[in-house]
């Protein structure tokens, strides 16, 4: 603490005035040896980050320049270990600090860990804080490394509607736990089929959410943990968003993903997108999508799909050839994270649960084991199964 005095007094003339957090802070793009902290702040200030292996969260420190928005990618990191960290900024007489802002978290493992432990849902946009907060305090509450969202952060897509729809709400969840994005339909804009928005996802979606990078681009990526890979797709073109990547059989992405799939060799491995394939909900399945997907799940042995797109939860069966098949791919619907829940449309013989009703799912996987438990906004556990490698 007396460094941090000594800092502040030395930058003080920078900065006239307290500042309140009013973002985060959050974490994405967690690895085995980095991670990406952000927030912001009402005004433009200097900002302090401690942080170091769990429960020395002092061990090095961080400065932020003078900003509203705060961006700190922490380093020295080492896999399978438990961080912690404080976010301190001026307090309102300029001559220390406000209680800090702390949170933890877990780095990503190495393949002998063989367990994975993570969070997932999605569509978080909508004005539903109520539910928003009952879903963010068990998720919180299950200490999981990792949050899968299955896109659509907000309704709009605006940066500006992020803090109501996602950041507030879902505070206590995402300061202690990184999220992982694939990228929905919503973050490319409401007019998303005119050629016009090229700019939306750079002017919104990206001034809130750091872009992971992989082989392949910020807009579909891979990472790996434990004896787990897991793939996030955007094939969001079929859903009318004109400046998405291309999913046919001659695109980057496709040839990325056949690459991808191949090297996971005996790997757990999930995928995310935002584009249903397998759905009774109110947009149905999108098959446009399927038809270039499917295969090259059912191929390289897919064990589990979790897709957004829809307001409400399905699983279907395990599926090869549209068809039960204990072999199969099992798809997941988690879209109940904010926006009001919708009825089901129509019915399926591949469909094994259909929930419409505010949900997360909470997933482990021990060795050859992969668990799901499903809850609502209320804690009460609403589907269970498990998947062998």
């Amino acid at each position: 603490m007396k460094r941090i005095v000594c800092l502040l007094i030395l930058l003080m003339p920078l900065c006239g005035y307290a500042a309140q957090v009013v973002r985060g802070p959050y974490l994405e793009d967690v690895t085995q040896t980095t991670i990406v902290a952000r927030w912001q702040t009402d005004k433009a200030t200097p900002a302090w980050l401690e942080y170091g292996p769990y429960p020395r969260c002092n061990q090095i420190m961080k400065i932020s320049p003078e900003s509203t928005n705060h961006k700190a990618v922490l380093y020295g990191l080492v896999p399978n270990q438990k961080f912690c960290y404080r976010l301190y900024v001026y307090n309102s007489d300029r001559d220390g600090v406000q209680n800090p802002i702390e949170g933890n978290f877990h780095t990503l493992y190495t393949p002998e860990r063989k367990e994975v432990h993570f969070v997932a849902s999605g569509n978080t946009g909508g004005d539903n804080p109520g539910a928003k907060a009952l879903l963010s305090a068990q998720m919180a509450d299950k200490k999981a490394d990792f949050w899968v969202h299955t896109g659509n952060l907000t309704a709009s897509g605006l940066n500006e509607d992020a803090n109501k729809e996602l950041f507030t709400p879902y505070q206590n969840t995402l300061q202690s736990t990184p999220l992982f994005v694939a990228i929905g339909a919503n973050e490319y804009g409401p007019e998303r089929d005119s050629r016009d928005s090229k700019s939306f996802v750079r002017t919104n979606y990206s001034r809130f959410h750091d872009m992971t990078w992989s082989t392949a681009t910020p807009k579909y990526y891979s990472f790996d943990t434990a004896n787990a890979r897991f793939i996030f797709l955007d094939a969001n073109i079929t859903q009318g968003a004109v400046w998405a990547p291309e999913i046919d059989e001659k695109s980057a992405q496709y040839k990325w993903l056949q690459t991808t799939l191949a090297g996971a060799a005996e790997k757990w491995k999930i995928v995310v997108l935002n584009t249903p394939l397998y759905s009774t909900g109110e947009n149905g399945s999108v098959s446009e999508a399927a038809a270039f997907l499917v295969p090259l799940f059912e191929k390289y042995r897919v064990h589990l799909v979790l897709q957004g797109g829809e307001a409400n939860y399905e699983r279907t069966f395990p599926l090869r050839g549209d068809q039960s098949n204990p072999r199969g791919v099992t798809y997941m619907t988690l879209g109940g994270g904010g926006a009001t829940p919708t009825r089901r449309k129509g019915t399926d013989a591949f469909t094994a649960r259909f929930l419409s009703a505010y949900h997360f799912a909470d997933i482990k996987i021990v060795d050859r084991k992969l668990s799901v438990k499903v809850f609502n906004e209320k804690g009460e556990e609403k589907d269970h199964f498990d998947l062998y490698l």
